[in-house]
């Protein structure tokens, strides 16, 4: 069996594009997951063993996936079958699984690569279990969505998954460096265009790669690149954002935590990869709105104020300008006084309604329009608050059959420790 853990190799394809003349041809060679494949780890591990599991990888493109997934194929010596979930359907897996049968007949088995596997539906899904618990396939998926959400709970349950990193700014240098190697000669870039080029490449290795081919082939001879002439050179690269998928609720999770930390200026960076992705900015300014009330609420009444007022800026509007009326709600959510005391009383209160049921109100705050609701002692009792010389009567509102209860806890912040100050002294009345 070959050592997939052997010194570098330089037997690379001689054509065909850099990212794969520079595909790694054993596990030594993949950058940036050494928590997979390191001493101890899951990959590492199943090497060492000789057996491969079915498996899904799950990481941002050009990390490595469809590589792994090669030289896992060589661990058993297993057939590597490679499709793609987007260009393939019932048929096509048919086909397969009945090659993957012969196979094993003859004493070979089949790893089959599946690519973007969360595009297939839950039918083409189950069509795996029965070759993936028969032993016909080992079944290895690349997904950049989370498995948890995608796939089949049977089948995920039949799957170990292994979570690959982005290519960090170390694991993509040395990429960088392994194709001056190959191509013989330095990337024609100073130093500031070489951090440039590594940004832009935002994890992906292979992004990374096809760039510099790129830089190869247009720059002219004996040409230096600097920062400017690098953005002319080479298109700069979007964001990864999805808007219905995973990145969109961890970016809106991010703003949100930013905004109850009180951090005003990671709440605008993640506000900017959101806008910068695509996502609606009204999407955004409905966020904020719940916000003013889940986590600030009677701090700083403001907050809701300032919160409406930008949506409906944005709406007047538009983009870009309406942008700005966001960018000035979120600034002030962050740096508003935070009380979640209005998220919480809602809670209690709700939860309260829903245990004791059709309870009547007492019978000296219903109001008594007939002759009959009068006799049965409706509003009979009742004193009017602002006939009272302190403005507040002290009469007890809630059900008869029902202890007072305490939903609503302001807190010692902002607005809220002026409401707390009010509900002590009404408290103390009540009880006199």
């Amino acid at each position: 069996m070959t050592d997939l853990f052997a010194p570098e190799t330089t037997d690379q394809p001689p054509s065909g594009p850099l990212a794969d003349r520079l595909r790694p041809g054993n596990f030594d060679e993949v950058v940036g997951q050494d928590h997979l494949l390191g001493p101890g780890g899951p990959l590492r591990r199943m090497v060492d063993s000789g057996r491969v599991a079915s498996l899904v990888f799950w990481g941002p493109p050009g990390t490595g996936k469809t590589t792994m997934a090669r030289l896992l194929a060589q661990v058993g010596d297993l057939e590597f079958v490679q499709i793609s979930a987007i260009f393939s359907g019932v048929g096509d897996l048919k086909k397969i699984f009945e090659a993957a049968r012969l196979r094993r007949r003859n004493g070979q088995g089949t790893l089959l690569f599946v690519d973007e596997i969360h595009r297939f539906n839950r039918a083409q899904q189950d069509s795996f279990l029965p070759h993936v618990e028969d032993g016909t396939i080992t079944l290895v998926g690349a997904t950049t969505e989370n498995p948890s959400f995608e796939l089949n709970g049977a089948l995920l349950s039949r799957m170990q998954v292994l979570v690959l990193q982005r290519l960090d700014q170390a694991a993509l240098g040395r990429l960088l460096e392994r194709a001056e190697a190959h191509v013989e000669r330095p990337l024609p870039v100073d130093e500031a265009a070489r951090s440039m080029l590594l940004a832009m490449a935002d994890g992906d290795g292979r992004y990374l790669l096809n760039m510099a081919e790129a830089i190869y082939e247009l720059a002219g001879d004996d040409e230096t690149i600097d920062s400017d002439r690098l953005m002319g050179l080479v298109q700069r690269r979007a964001p990864a954002y999805d808007k219905d998928r995973e990145e969109h609720y961890n970016l809106i999770s991010a703003l949100h935590k930013s905004l109850r930390g009180s951090d005003a200026d990671a709440a605008l960076y993640w506000l900017a990869r959101m806008l910068v992705g695509g996502e609606d900015p009204l999407y955004v300014a409905r966020r904020l709105i719940r916000f003013a009330s889940e986590d600030i609420g009677l701090a700083d009444p403001q907050a809701l104020v300032q919160a409406l007022s930008a949506r409906e800026a944005y709406e007047v509007l538009g983009s870009p300008e309406g942008e700005l009326a966001i960018v000035q709600a979120t600034l002030y959510l962050a740096t508003a006084p935070k009380s979640n005391a209005v998220y919480k009383a809602a809670g209690a209160a709700w939860r309260s309604a829903k245990e004791t049921g059709s309870l009547m109100p007492p019978a000296h705050i219903l109001n008594a329009p007939t002759g009959l609701m009068k006799e049965l002692g409706y509003g009979k009792d009742y004193v009017y608050d602002h006939d009272t010389e302190a403005g507040f009567s002290g009469q007890d509102y809630f059900p008869e059959e029902m202890d007072r209860r305490r939903f609503y806890r302001p807190v010692e912040r902002g607005f809220e420790r002026e409401v707390a100050k009010r509900l002590a002294w009404w408290e103390r009345q009540r009880g006199g």
